[in-house]
C-alpha cells in the first residue's frame, strides 16, 4: 500500500471514530432527556438505534486491524492505531449505558423517587465524554489530565447520590411503613443503577483520555 494511501486511511479512521463519539454522545443526551421528562418515543428511539452503533462500532474495529496488517506502522502510528481501536470500545459500551438508561426511563415512577439530581450528574459526564474526544482529536495531553480530576468529582457526586437514595429509603420505612413496599423497592433500585451507570460513563470518558495520552506521548499511567 502506497504510504500516502496509508497515512488516508489513517486520517480517515480518526474521523470516523469521532463521527462515532458524535452518535453516541446524542443517544446519550436523548436518553438522559427521556430520564427527565420519562418520554417513551424518546427512550425506544434510543434503544433501537443501539444496532447501529454495535455495526458501526465491528465495522472500525476491522479497519483497525487491517491498518496494522497491511502496513507495519511505525510506532506513532502503531500507538494511534491501537488508541482509536480501544476508544472505540469505550463509545460502545457508553452507548450500551445510554441504552440502559432509556430502559430506566420506561419503567421508573416519577412520583416515589427521592430528590436525586441526576440531570447534573448526567451532564457532567457527557461534558467528560465531549472533552476526551477533544483531547483525541487535538492530541491535547493536558485535557486528558483535567478529566481525570472531573471524575473525583463526578465519583464524589455519585457516592453522595447513593446515600441520599438510601437515606430515603431508610426514612420511609421507619416514618411512614410505605405500603407499595414492592414497588418502591423497584424504583430505589433502578435509580441506583441510573447513577451506577453515569459513573461508569465518567470511567469511560476517563479511559479515552489515557488511551490519548498513550498515544501523544506513550504514557497512560498517570491517569491511575
Amino acid at each position: 500500500m502506497p504510504r500516502v494511501d496509508y497515512q488516508h486511511r489513517l486520517d480517515a479512521l480518526r474521523e470516523d471514530v469521532l463521527y462515532l463519539s458524535e452518535i453516541v454522545l446524542d443517544r446519550l443526551r436523548r436518553a438522559l432527556s427521556a430520564l427527565e421528562r420519562t418520554d417513551a418515543s424518546v427512550a425506544r428511539a434510543v434503544i433501537d438505534g443501539d444496532s447501529e452503533i454495535n455495526e458501526q462500532y465491528l465495522e472500525l474495529e476491522g479497519d483497525c486491524v487491517d491498518l496494522i496488517a497491511l502496513q507495519q506502522p511505525v510506532a506513532s502510528d502503531l500507538r494511534f492505531i491501537a488508541a482509536s481501536f480501544k476508544i472505540l470500545t469505550d463509545l460502545e459500551r457508553v452507548g450500551d449505558l445510554a441504552v440502559n438508561l432509556a430502559e430506566y426511563s420506561l419503567t421508573t415512577s416519577r412520583t416515589r423517587l427521592p430528590e436525586v439530581d441526576v440531570q447534573a450528574i448526567g451532564t457532567a459526564v457527557t461534558e467528560m465524554l465531549e472533552d476526551a474526544m477533544v483531547a483525541y482529536a487535538d492530541a491535547d495531553s493536558e485535557l486528558c489530565y483535567t478529566l481525570a480530576e472531573r471524575d473525583d468529582v463526578v465519583d464524589q457526586q455519585c457516592e453522595a447520590a447513593s446515600e441520599a437514595v438510601v437515606r430515603d429509603l431508610l426514612g420511609r420505612e421507619q416514618s411512614t411503613g410505605e405500603v407499595d413496599r414492592e414497588g418502591l423497592l423497584a424504583d430505589i433500585s433502578r435509580l441506583l443503577l441510573t447513577v451506577r451507570d453515569l459513573e461508569r460513563i465518567g470511567d469511560h470518558a476517563v479511559n479515552i483520555a489515557s488511551r490519548s495520552l498513550y498515544m501523544i506521548q506513550n504514557d497512560a499511567d498517570l491517569l491511575y
